[in-house]
């Protein structure tokens, strides 16, 4: 049930020489309601959209892992044809695609430094598929195993290597080790370090030395300086959940960059130096937001973006010349959700990935920093369902994503999105507040299939980012305070939805509220604690207790923060599954122990091998409802797990919720089911409330 954003996986490394960046100013203090109603009122003049099939969201790029190689002159990408996935090039300078491969499991695409070579990342090993004859291609390395090998990183101090690293055996008899390798492009490796901590980061210097070293001890991490020899001296430790992730050396191997939190509240490019102390270099000017990612230059590694996207996405020059062109990006797509990646050299294109969150997937386009020209690249069969293509929905038919803040009651300024059927009339339409999972994540400004989908249907979508949500800082993550039942957390919930009714946003009679994972049980929150609030709700794999699922979780060797355990993680955020007060209150207010309060209509979604929330607690509550005479609905891929892949699935979650929110809430009526999709709902829906059992009957 619990989701986490992903580690941050470019560990990249090398000598460079690098000035202090002056801090934005903070942007002032803007009225957030005059800038929310300007906004809405902005959607209403919009012409009204036309209906847009299931399919339309229902159907996977084509293309995936687009990369561009460091000297930017050739793009690789994966592209799927039916269950066939191949490799391709494109020359960024003239000419067409060129299949280079034609069938691979790789799921993920690196190059290495020198551009020789396209690194095919499976779940088993690392392939090197030589461009354009340079070389011999064949596999590098082998992953996984019983001594989980995994692909870290390419080698930013090789001209062709990348760098991987051992874990040891989950149950050994043997003391445990963490193993990191350099790999060459004919899979010869050479130990570079062997430690009895995990390894969680590295950096190399100019020499292609080991320098710095990032370990999990204690309840933290350790930044360790790597002196010759190979002994470690602690240059700075991050406890307490702060986050500090190596990106580069400077001053030939003697100061370290960091993505860090430490000694502040937002995640910001920050430099060690010698002496151990910490130089700010760049934050959110917005002062809103975490940082996002960091691009370096592929040579010099010198960092060169920096780019944030909690609220409002932007992207910023980071060097004079870096600035002078991410500007002329900005100003060619005003508004936009930009990823950039940089080539290096005289010739070299940039690669501009194009998104929003009303722009499903994304586009892409070379830039040539000499002429400032832009060219539009592999925009053709974008989406496909079982080899078929499906057009991309149409941008000016999607729904606008607001980002705006509001005040809690106890004062605090809190974050979300919000999408509006264009054309249509908010105080009049239906309202749904849509929550995201994790509960330690975050809506982005991205495009969101469920939430366009039900805009598309006519209904108001609020994306609440409820304080102990990611990407705003440590302290918007630790106000929650493990308030995760019916308490802070779901009043931050509440509170928006009634902000935006107060704002003359959505009918008060007809607001619904769906999610999935912790969202899933807000949902279910919702239905039981707020029923004169929500008129219906919709739950994909939700925890029917939380405290029970996140025990349950915690057996499973899972962690938030790499090499520390998943329960000193929680009781930094005030969970402390050992703590009887906290598993008491989270009981007491769950969902399950109320279940007679529910007295709103409920559909349940669930997986049968869902590894996170395991299936026999949303049956058990689910029986438990049926025999209190609840309106409750339950659908069960027996084969899904957390999150669910097969495509007739998900168009059956689309579907059932159509149904519900229109019978309740008056959103467009669904699209008839064809054959295959009533089959497959009457075998998966395992208990039909009042609104669907119609569907069981032949």
């Amino acid at each position: 049930m619990l989701t986490f954003p992903k580690r941050f996986g470019a560990r990249l490394t090398v000598a460079l020489a690098l000035s202090i960046l002056a801090f934005p100013k903070p942007a002032l203090a803007n009225d957030d309601v005059a800038e929310l109603r300007a906004a809405v009122a902005a959607e209403r003049e919009r012409p009204r959209a036309p209906r847009i099939d299931r399919a339309a969201f229902l159907a996977r790029p084509v293309m995936r892992d687009v990369v561009l190689s460091p000297d930017g002159r050739n793009v690789a990408y994966l592209r799927e044809q039916g269950k066939n996935r191949s490799v391709w090039l494109l020359p960024t300078a003239d000419g067409a695609p060129k299949r280079v491969l034609a069938n691979t499991e790789a799921d993920q695409l690196s190059w290495s430094r020198d551009g020789r070579w396209v690194l095919l990342e499976t779940p088993r090993q690392v392939f090197a598929l030589a461009v354009a004859g340079q070389g011999g291609s064949g596999v590098v390395a082998m992953l996984g195993g019983r001594m989980r090998r995994e692909f870290a990183a390419v080698d930013p101090s090789s001209p062709a290597a990348i760098v991987i690293l051992e874990r040891p055996p989950i149950v050994s008899r043997e003391a445990k080790r963490w193993r990191l390798y350099r790999v060459d492009m004919r899979g010869r490796q050479t130990l570079l370090r062997e430690d009895a901590k995990e390894i969680v980061d590295f950096a190399f210097d100019s020499r292609r030395r080991l320098a710095f070293l990032l370990r999990a001890e204690g309840e933290g991490h350790v930044v360790h300086r790597v002196d010759a020899a190979g002994r470690l001296h602690a240059a700075m430790r991050c406890e307490r959940m702060e986050r500090c992730m190596l990106l580069a050396t400077s001053n030939n191997g003697d100061d370290v960059l960091l993505r860090t939190n430490a000694g502040g509240n937002f995640e910001r490019i920050q430099r060690l130096d010698a002496s151990g102390t910490l130089h700010p270099l760049h934050v959110d000017p917005r002062n809103e937001a975490d940082l996002n990612e960091v691009v370096l230059d592929p040579v010099t590694q010198q960092p060169l973006i920096a780019n944030y996207r909690s609220t409002i996405a932007a992207s910023y020059g980071l060097t004079s010349e870096a600035k002078s062109h991410v500007d002329a990006i900005n100003q060619h797509f005003p508004q936009r959700n930009l990823r950039i990646e940089v080539g290096s050299g005289p010739a070299a294109r940039w690669l501009v990935h194009e998104r929003s969150g009303s722009l499903r997937g994304e586009r892409l386009h070379l830039y040539d920093p000499r002429s400032g020209r832009f060219r539009g690249i592999l925009d053709d069969a974008t989406f496909a369902i079982d080899g078929k293509p499906v057009p991309r929905p149409p941008e000016p038919a999607m729904a606008r994503k607001i980002a705006f803040a509001y005040r809690a009651s106890d004062g605090m300024r809190l974050h979300g999105f919000l999408m509006v059927p264009p054309g249509i009339d908010p105080a009049k339409a239906p309202l749904v507040a849509s929550v995201h999972g994790g509960p330690f994540n975050l809506f982005r400004p991205d495009f969101s299939n469920d939430g366009q989908f039900l805009a598309n249907r006519g209904y108001v979508v609020f994306q609440p980012n409820f304080r102990g949500s990611t990407g705003h800082g440590r302290d918007y993550l630790f106000a929650a305070k493990g308030d995760f039942g019916n308490g802070r957390v779901q009043q931050d919930i509440v509170e928006g939805v009634r902000y935006l009714l107060a704002q003359g946003i959505g009918d008060a009679e007809r607001v619904g509220i769906t999610g999935a994972s912790f969202g899933g049980y807000s949902a279910l929150l919702g239905v039981t604690f707020q029923p004169e609030l929500f008129k219906v709700g919709i739950a994909g794999v939700p925890p029917a207790d939380f405290g029970w699922t996140l025990r349950e979780y915690l057996g499973a060797g899972q962690e938030m923060v790499p090499g520390v355990p998943m329960a000193t993680s929680m009781r930094h955020l005030s969970l402390d599954p050992a703590d009887q007060a906290i598993a008491k209150r989270l009981t007491e207010q769950s969902p399950i122990a109320n279940a007679s309060k529910l007295r709103r209509p409920l559909l349940m979604l669930a997986g049968g091998e869902d590894e996170r929330v395991p299936i026999r607690g949303v049956t058990h509550y689910a029986a438990k409802l049926k025999s209190l005479g609840k309106d409750v609905s339950l659908f069960v891929d027996a084969d899904a797990g957390h999150s669910v892949d097969d495509t007739l699935t998900r168009e059956a979650y689309y579907f059932l919720m159509e149904t519900l929110l229109h019978r309740h809430l008056g959103g467009a009526a669904p699209e008839a089911a064809d054959s295959e999709l009533r089959t497959h709902v009457r075998r998966n829906l395992r208990l039909a409330g009042r609104d669907l059992q119609p569907l069981l009957q032949r």
